[in-house]
């Protein structure tokens, strides 16, 4: 047989503990994108490596996506290098100045 081993299984099982999803508490049991009821109240729930269990509630889904990707508290204290300008090069697929 070409099982996986299980300690294979079991790393991969394990990485997905603590992940978090939003599911929207609504009546329907039809479509549940988060863009079909964007104003409907959502339970945040979490993996806990065995069943999704409840975590927090958000009011809707501006709220629930504020608590499934958090922006950082402070902007990097660095700021970004600027990139250097680009210089003429003088490769073969560049078209000849005039005069050379």
């Amino acid at each position: 047989m070409d099982d996986e081993p299980l300690s294979d299984w079991a790393k991969r099982r394990d990485a997905r503990i603590g992940r978090l999803r939003a599911v929207p508490l609504t009546s329907d049991e039809g479509l549940k994108g988060s863009h079909i009821n964007p104003d409907a109240p959502r339970a945040i729930q979490r993996w806990n490596g065995y069943a999704w269990e409840a975590y927090a509630f958000a009011a809707n889904l501006a709220e629930a996506q504020r608590l499934l990707y958090p922006q950082p508290e402070n902007p990097p204290a660095t700021p970004a290098p600027h990139p250097q300008p680009l210089r003429a090069g003088r490769g073969k697929h560049r078209k000849p100045r005039p005069g050379e």
